[in-house]
């Protein structure tokens, strides 16, 4: 399926989503604490998208998706769903994706958050996931092949002794939630589709702390690790731009890329 490119105008429509998806997860920033249930943080998102925004919040009904949030704490990979029962601990790590429709368009971002102190190891795995990312944009130019973008997040992750999950990756994004291309955060330089000017797409990668393995629960939504290591994941919407690239998700408070 051919990749079509996006005109100015509209990836300013995506830029204005973007933003408001970015808003949502600084605005839970002072929320993730120590006894807060993920069940509360979906409802203050969904009432910040919904009230405040007046926008749409995507993940809800999406394939069956019952949140407006994603909340994967510890050792689960992605699609966490919200629940009353999960209450956050001291020393947990979480990672919270949103997305964000506004007038048709998609943002949509993820970012991880550390509830009281986390261990060693667990921010050692945020750092390095958060780099791999960066690593991962920073290859983004027109010219350049997805296959690179996927070559530098994994050499990061790899360097420092973790693992890149396989099963799930970045994609398209515009008027449709997810579209082509597909993303992998591992690869070689060189190969894949090329970059050209107006592509959109999420950089996404999911790192574990142990083995890339994962195991889907029977909700048929949370994934999480099959050795219940530690994973994370950090997520940007990206535009190519005529000379490089554009964060269209950049976070309006002090952990901005």
């Amino acid at each position: 399926m051919a990749v079509v490119p996006k005109t100015p105008e509209e990836i300013q429509h995506m830029r204005e989503a973007g933003r408001l998806a970015a808003e949502v997860l600084a605005m839970l920033v002072p929320h993730v604490k120590p006894g807060v249930t993920t069940e509360e943080l979906d409802r203050l998102a969904h009432d910040h998208i919904v009230n405040v925004q007046k926008a749409i919040p995507a993940n809800v009904g999406y394939r069956g998706f019952p949140k407006t949030v994603c909340t994967s704490v510890n050792h689960v990979i992605c699609h966490g769903i919200p629940t009353e029962t999960k209450v956050l601990k001291d020393g947990d790590i979480v990672n919270i994706d949103v997305t964000v429709i506004k007038d048709g368009w998609h943002g949509d971002t993820s970012r991880m958050y550390f509830v009281g102190t986390p261990s060693v190891l667990a921010k050692r795995l945020v750092d390095t996931t958060f780099e791999a990312m960066m690593q991962g944009i920073r290859a983004v130019k027109p010219g350049a092949t997805l296959g690179d973008v996927g070559a530098a997040i994994q050499k990061h992750a790899e360097s420092a002794g973790f693992s890149v999950v396989r099963e799930y990756c970045g994609h398209g994004i515009g008027k449709v939630y997810h579209d082509e291309p597909q993303v992998l955060h591992y690869g070689r330089s060189g190969t894949g589709l090329e970059l050209k000017p107006g592509m959109t797409f999420t950089i996404e990668p999911m790192i574990n702390a142990g083995k890339p393995q994962t195991k889907s629960l029977p909700d048929g939504w949370t994934v999480v690790t099959k050795d219940h290591s530690l994973s994370a994941q950090w997520e940007h919407t990206i535009a190519v731009t005529d000379d490089g690239f554009e964060i269209l998700t950049p976070w309006p408070d002090a952990h901005a890329a």
